[in-house]
This record gives C-alpha cells, sequence and structure tokens, in this order.
C-alpha cells in the first residue's frame, strides 16, 4: 500500500492560490477549492481515488490512525493522499482554504 506523503512549500513566501491552480492543472489535476471554519473536524473515512490537497491558506492537521501519524500542512504545502488511506482532519485556529484534485 502506498503511504501519504506530504512535499512542503520550499519558498518562505506563500503561493497565490493561482499558482497552486496552475501546478495542478499542469499535473493533469481538475481542481476544485474548500474551506473550513476554525476547529472543524471531519472524523475518520477513506476514500475510493487518490487524492492531491494543496493549502491555499491557514493550516490543517491529517491524522493517520492505522500509521499512528499526524501531519500538519500550511500555506503551499501539499499532500498526497492514497485512495484507501484511513484519515481524519482538524483545521487550525485560522480555517483552511484548500485546493483539492483527484487522480
Amino acid at each position: 500500500m502506498k503511504t501519504p506523503q506530504v512535499t512542503p512549500w520550499s519558498d518562505s513566501t506563500p503561493p497565490t492560490r493561482a499558482t497552486l491552480w496552475q501546478l495542478m492543472v499542469n499535473e493533469g489535476l481538475d481542481p476544485y477549492s474548500w474551506s473550513n471554519g476554525p476547529f472543524d473536524i471531519y472524523s475518520a473515512h477513506t476514500h475510493s481515488y487518490d487524492k492531491v490537497i494543496y493549502v491555499v491558506q491557514g493550516s490543517i492537521t491529517f491524522g493517520l490512525p492505522e500509521l499512528n501519524q499526524s501531519l500538519t500542512l500550511k500555506a503551499g504545502d501539499r499532500l498526497d493522499l492514497p485512495a484507501g488511506t484511513v484519515h481524519n482532519a482538524n483545521v487550525g485556529a485560522e480555517g483552511v482554504v484548500c485546493l483539492e484534485g483527484h487522480k
């Protein structure tokens, strides 16, 4: 089974939404945007598809209970989440805006 992979944004300046959108389109993804308010929680679940998420602003922590890990993403960070990965999520204090695409 593939494992989730976080790719931190390498520049000290966070990217714009347009920059992240273009990165996803260039990869053949069809991105869409979603957001949550501060401290929103998603309980553990899975998806039947591979997912790519970029954080545009704010932060979110994904819990991976089967791997005993948690991954915190902030602006510009990318999460590659393989299909079937059990995960939950806790939104940070400033809320979160993400772009998501499915492989």
